[in-house]
């Protein structure tokens, strides 16, 4: 009987042991310059709809909007849209949508 328990003591410490060793989330970063000059980089995490951006030297959080095709965040008066196909766009600081690719 004690041979039984040792043997199940040892399968639930591995198999909890291997539950508790999660992977880092992943994580994908673009950095984009656009037609007018901006220039920002964008974090995504696999775990997480926001979008992460630096621009102007300030970092903003956007939300994932609705959006019919591709993806579109906004917040903090900042406006990314990411088609499908197609260059992104970005609306910030009250100047108009200017279209960005990924550099």
């Amino acid at each position: 009987m004690d041979r039984h328990k040792a043997i199940l003591w040892g399968i639930t410490m591995l198999s909890g042991g291997i539950v508790s060793m999660q992977q880092a989330e992943a994580q994908t970063f673009r950095t984009y310059r656009c037609a007018d000059g901006t220039q920002f980089i964008v974090g995504f995490y696999d775990e997480d709809k926001r979008a992460f951006l630096q621009i102007d030297g300030e970092p903003v959080t956007l939300a994932k909007r609705l959006t019919v095709s591709g993806a579109r965040y906004s917040g903090a008066g900042i406006t990314l849209k990411i088609p499908k196909s197609g260059a992104a766009t970005v609306k910030h600081l009250k100047r108009p949508v200017t279209d960005c690719a990924v550099i």
